[in-house]
């Protein structure tokens, strides 16, 4: 063990991150509703709830079931995706913060470019290496692994916890808050302002069971 461990650096910068869309289809799916916040030494020093303005929304009824989606709030709230999106970025391509989310390698990285391509930017998954997934640190926590492998890098790493099923385990969001003893609301649960603070408080749990 070594005091260069995320856990140990008093300065950590990171943003929590989590997108609500219109379905689960990773080439085409757009984001409506975006959550994150930003920490600084160990405090949320702002929080950013955003309804992004989509043309032509397409929501399927299973999204808007799971997220509670409520199409006149929505409509009262939302904002130019564009601006929304320039301003999220400003984040995600800042060296000094990590990002940090559950199941972001396997959908939220990806719901990003949408929203980059929609907007007419280019794909750019340079952030990749800044991204710490809770998914994957739940993972490894299951299999009782108590520190990343260092015979690889550490996005390797992830992306092969990623990609690891194994019967029986669960590590989504509700099963880690039980795990952990978080005290959640259930109801909030896919609201993504709601998720990315307790996602905020798993990764908090995570860093001092997994080494990284």
């Amino acid at each position: 063990m070594t005091n260069n461990l995320l856990r140990f650096n008093k300065n950590l910068k990171y943003i929590v991150f989590d997108f609500e869309t219109e379905g689960l289809n990773l080439r085409y799916s757009r984001p409506w509703q975006l959550g994150f916040i930003v920490v600084e030494g160990g405090k949320i020093k702002n929080q950013y709830n955003l309804y992004l303005e989509v043309d032509k929304l397409n929501m399927s009824k299973g999204a808007a079931r799971t997220t509670g989606f409520d199409e006149a709030f929505y409509n009262s709230k939302k904002k130019d995706k564009n601006q929304i999106l320039d301003f999220f970025d400003k984040y995600v391509y800042n060296p000094d913060y990590y990002l940090v989310g559950h199941n972001v390698l396997n959908y939220d990285t990806f719901i990003h470019n949408n929203l980059r391509l929609d907007c007419g930017k280019k794909s750019d998954y340079s952030y990749i290496e800044r991204i710490i997934d809770t998914n994957c640190l739940a993972k490894a926590y299951r299999m009782g692994l108590k520190q990343a492998d260092q015979t690889v890098s550490f996005p390797v790493w992830q992306y092969k916890l990623a990609a690891y099923r194994e019967r029986g385990m669960k590590t989504n969001q509700k099963a880690m808050l039980i795990e952990f003893k978080i005290d959640f609301d259930e109801s909030k649960l896919h609201d993504a302002i709601y998720d990315v603070k307790m996602t905020n408080e798993l990764f908090k749990k995570l860093i001092w069971n997994i080494e990284i």
